[in-house]
């Protein structure tokens, strides 16, 4: 799947939605299938319309999304959007780890090896004992 690039905007409005816990819990949720306001309200101590409030803020950031399903409303998590705030990410995060493979790489070869002096110096002092 090709994923359409994320504009900074997106990702601030992401980001600030995930800022908060009880979305990131109804994130999580709906990680495992759409589920009505009534069903994702139930683990939280807040009203119906506070969890309605996190729902529409994690809609504005693009991040979950409501359908009509004859009487119920589920809200369904738009995993697309999660994959591409991750590749953007991940850019970062493969950049970070190809400078720490360099780095690592100049380390070894300029860091001598162990000599094993401390081994030979044991050895002298047993022998002359």
């Amino acid at each position: 799947m090709i994923l359409s690039p994320v504009s900074d905007a997106d990702l601030d409005r992401a980001f600030a939605a995930l800022a908060d816990p009880v979305r990131r819990a109804i994130i999580a949720r709906l990680s495992r299938g759409a589920a009505t306001v009534n069903e994702l309200a139930e683990p939280f101590e807040i009203s119906k319309q506070a969890v309605s409030k996190h729902i529409q803020v994690l809609e504005l950031a693009g991040l979950v999304s409501r359908t009509r399903d004859a009487q119920r409303r589920p809200v369904h998590l738009e995993a697309a959007r999660l994959e591409a705030m991750t590749a953007w990410i991940d850019r970062y995060r493969l950049a970070a780890e190809q400078r720490f493979r360099s780095l690592d790489a100049v380390l070894e070869r300029s860091t001598p090896p162990a000599a094993p002096a401390a081994t030979t110096q044991n050895t002298d002092k047993e022998q002359q004992s």
